[in-house]
Order: structure tokens, then C-alpha cells, then sequence
């Protein structure tokens, strides 16, 4: 009895003895899961830091031809450290530049002139290697004399035709002050622009330097007169306390465009469908609408060399001829043919054009003679418009410049300070103001060689949006 007795709390003991290890072992696991770090957490967005350099940063009495920057975590150089590095002054030879692990190794391979300051500019191209985190515009410094130097240019760049910033161009320093030297030399110094059109140098010698404005281009040099452009009148003076400069960049010559080349056959020859061999037109009708602001246009698929306004008639439905029309060539290239005249609103007419009234250059006519029918719109799908410009110097001649999608729509020269049209488009419009020096009513670009700046366009901030069978009031301020 007492050994059944001793056997059964023995058992009891041991299913205890299980339970409480298995329960301990449940929260030691559950322990050691609450002290696994979670993966994941928050992104690094903190750039490199640099923790030593060896010549350290704004070193002075400079003699070696290799520096090493050390960083807090790993990092790399962008694939385009090439195009975003800017060593000043502008080098012969371009240093290389190696990333490893924490380090960057940077040889300098030019020999470096004496009591100069070298600052070398990595712009966007030294990231961490986890996020890709730019160290952003950093720069290395150092002087082969006693001091760094402290001067500095600073200034602002538009493009003189639309009043915009483009931040595809570099702003260059020439310590030879001739007019040549931009034509023949590279420059001294140079640095890119911001989105906004701002430059700034830095760590430039108190001297004078002629300054301009070029493409971020090979040569960096202006020799070709459809580069865009820009040159400042007189010398500036790099200073601790600079003046800002304002440039205005123009191309004295478009660049022509070039013809496209002619499609050819897999024999090699040139083919033409007998579609393309006929001649064809298009008109500009909306909706079979006509505008009351434009005139009728006839846009054709080649040059019309003989033109017979006297086999195009304009009518009513009745087909009686209306009287007061113009028809005329609207081009150079002779593909487009206009047919003026004060449209009354919400009125029908025909167009008849004979079979014979256009040819082109090898006397192929239209394939048939064709009828046009179509009608005016109506006064309520336009809106009136008043603008009333406040502070406008009208000494300056502006004229109104109105833009869709970059395009000129009109363009108004402005001799007092209210415009009001009783008929305008509907749409959203963008406002420039062009300053017309010879009042032809056109912008002009300038001329290095006569010292000639370029006439200027200032972009106004406020659009706005013309509202059909609306009148439409706004004020400007400039």
C-alpha cells in the first residue's frame, strides 16, 4: 500500500516537474523574441559624414599630389562624377578620384601653381552605399600659399527670349580680361547654375575676371554663334562682400534645322505611294467651325508654286459670291494659303476651289475640285478680356506676350496701362513681358562683338484662365 502510495505522488512529481519545464521554456522563448531587433525600422536619410582628411580640409602650404577622406560609413562616386565634379581653378588634366569601402582617394595630376587656393567640388556624386544619400555640393579645400583665398562672385542667369532658368548652363571667370579670350582660351573658372538661374564662386583670389556665360560643353568656349550666351559689360571684382549680378543669355543665331532625310526602299531606292504623289491640303476648321479671330487657312503636303486666286471663291449657302475676302500666301516654304476677312458670328458659308487653282512645282493639281462648307462660331464662345498692370514702366516699351503651352498666341505692344480685348479664345494663358528697345515689336538677341545686350523678357508669376460669355478683369502686379 505505502509503496502504490509513494509511486503515484512520484508520478505526480514528475508531470509537475514536465508542466514546469515546458512552461519555462515557453517564456524563455518568448523572452528571447521580444529581444530580437525587428527588421526593417527607419531609412537612413543621413548623408555621409567626413571624420578625417589627410591633408586635412582648408589646409595650407600644400605640396603632395594626393588627399584621403574618410567618412563615417561606407560610400561610392555616382557614374556621373565626371560630369558633376568641378575642380577650381579649371585643371589641365583632371584628377582621378577613387571610392573604397570608408575612404575617397583623390591624385591630383596637373602640377599646381603656386599660392593658389584649389577647392574641389564632388557636386551630387558622393552617396552612402545603403540609401544612395547624397553628401550634397562637397567640397574640398586647400592652398598652395599661406592663406585660402575668400573672394566670391555671385549672380543670377535667364534666358533674355523667355524670362526662364535653365540650369543646363555654366557661368565662366576669365583672369585675361580681352575679348578674345572666350573665343580662344578655357576658362580659369567656372561653375554650374541652379534651377533658379544662381551661380556662386567661391575661394577666388581678389582679382578681376571677365565674366560669361556658356553650355556646359567640351570646350567651354564661345565658338559658335548658336551657342547660347551671355557676357557681362565691365571686369568684376571677386570680393568678401559681392554685389549680385544679373545675366542675360541669348543664341545670336538659331540653329537651322535639318532636313529629314528622304525614306528609301530596302533596294535602296526612293518610292513615293501614289497618295504622296498628289496634292493635298488641309484647312484649320474646328469642328467644321470657323474662328473669328483667325483667318481660313489652306495647309498643303509640298510647296504650291502656281497659285490662281481667281479659281478659289468664297460664298454664302445661296453660293453667292461674298465681296471684301482676301486670299493670300501665309508662308515662305508656299505651303499655306489664307483667306482673310471679318467673320460675322454664327454665319454659313462654302469655299469653292477649282481642280486647277493650285499646282506644284511639276504642275501636279488637286486630284478634283471640292466645296468646303462651314460657319462661323459665336461672340458667346469667346471671352472678354481686361488687364490692368500695376507699376509698369512703359518707358521700356513692353509689349504683352500671351502663351499656351509655350507658345506665342499674341503678342500686344502696351503704350498705356490697360488692355482690353472684346474677343479673346478661351483657355489658360501664361503672361511674358518683352521690353522692345527698336520697337519692332519682336525680341532681339544680342551681339559680343558690338556690345550689344539682348532685349529681355520678364516672366509674370500670374496666369490666367479666359472663361467664354465671361468678362474677364485682372490685375497685374509687376
Amino acid at each position: 500500500m505505502f509503496a502504490q502510495l509513494f509511486m503515484k505522488k512520484f508520478l505526480s512529481s514528475v508531470v509537475l516537474a514536465i508542466c514546469l519545464i515546458s512552461l519555462i521554456t515557453g517564456f524563455m522563448s518568448s523572452g528571447c523574441a521580444n529581444i530580437i531587433p525587428p527588421t526593417g525600422g527607419p531609412r537612413d536619410s543621413l548623408p555621409p559624414v567626413l571624420v578625417n582628411a589627410v591633408p586635412k580640409d582648408s589646409t595650407i602650404n600644400f605640396k603632395g599630389n594626393k588627399i584621403v577622406l574618410t567618412f563615417n560609413e561606407y560610400v561610392q562616386l555616382d557614374n556621373n562624377l565626371n560630369q558633376d565634379l568641378i575642380v577650381s581653378p579649371n585643371p589641365e588634366k583632371i584628377p582621378a578620384i577613387e571610392g573604397k569601402l570608408r575612404t575617397v582617394t583623390i591624385k591630383l595630376k596637373d602640377s599646381l601653381k603656386p599660392n593658389t587656393t584649389y577647392a574641389i567640388n564632388f557636386g551630387n556624386s558622393l552617396k552612402d552605399v545603403n540609401e544612395n544619400n547624397p553628401l550634397k555640393e562637397f567640397t574640398y579645400v586647400f592652398s598652395t600659399g599661406s592663406t585660402i583665398a575668400d573672394g566670391s562672385i555671385t549672380g543670377n542667369v535667364i534666358l533674355a527670349e523667355t524670362g526662364e532658368a535653365d540650369s543646363t548652363l555654366i557661368v565662366v571667370l576669365h583672369s585675361n580680361l580681352n575679348d578674345s579670350a572666350v573665343k580662344k582660351n578655357k576658362p580659369d573658372y567656372y561653375t554650374k547654375i541652379d534651377s533658379s538661374g544662381n551661380f556662386h564662386f567661391k575661394y577666388l583670389p581678389s582679382e578681376k575676371y571677365a565674366l560669361y556665360v556658356l553650355p556646359n560643353d567640351y570646350s567651354k568656349k564661345y565658338d559658335d554663334s548658336t551657342k547660347m550666351f551671355a557676357f557681362y559689360n565691365e571686369p568684376v571684382e571677386a570680393g568678401t562682400n559681392p554685389q549680385k549680378i544679373q545675366l542675360y543669355a541669348y543664341q545670336q543665331e538659331k540653329l537651322k534645322e535639318k532636313p529629314a532625310a528622304p525614306s528609301a526602299s530596302s533596294s535602296g531606292k526612293k518610292e513615293k505611294s501614289e497618295e504622296d504623289k498628289r496634292l493635298r491640303f488641309a484647312s484649320n476648321l474646328e469642328n467644321n467651325e470657323q474662328d473669328l479671330l483667325d483667318s481660313f487657312d489652306l495647309v498643303f503636303n509640298r510647296p504650291v508654286t502656281k497659285f490662281d486666286s481667281s479659281l478659289v471663291m468664297l460664298t454664302d449657302t445661296l453660293f453667292k459670291p461674298i465681296k471684301g475676302y482676301k486670299i493670300m500666301r501665309a508662308d515662305t516654304v508656299l505651303k499655306k494659303i489664307s483667306i482673310i476677312y471679318p467673320w460675322p458670328e454664327n454665319e454659313a458659308y462654302k469655299l469653292i476651289i477649282q481642280k486647277e487653282a493650285f499646282a506644284d512645282s511639276t504642275g501636279v493639281t488637286l486630284s478634283k475640285s471640292d466645296t468646303i462648307s462651314f460657319k462661323t462660331k459665336r461672340e458667346s464662345e469667346y471671352g472678354s478680356i481686361r488687364l490692368h498692370f500695376n507699376n509698369i514702366d512703359l518707358s521700356k516699351n513692353p509689349v504683352l506676350q500671351m502663351m499656351q503651352n509655350s507658345v506665342l498666341v499674341k503678342s500686344i505692344p502696351l503704350t498705356k496701362n490697360e488692355w482690353y480685348e472684346k474677343l479673346f479664345k478661351p483657355g489658360e494663358y501664361s503672361l511674358r513681358l518683352l521690353f522692345d528697345n527698336n520697337k519692332n515689336g519682336l525680341w532681339d538677341p544680342g551681339n559680343f562683338d558690338e556690345k550689344k545686350q539682348p532685349e529681355t523678357v520678364q516672366r509674370i508669376k500670374r496666369s490666367i484662365n479666359i472663361k467664354p460669355n465671361w468678362d474677364n478683369e485682372v490685375d497685374i502686379n509687376l
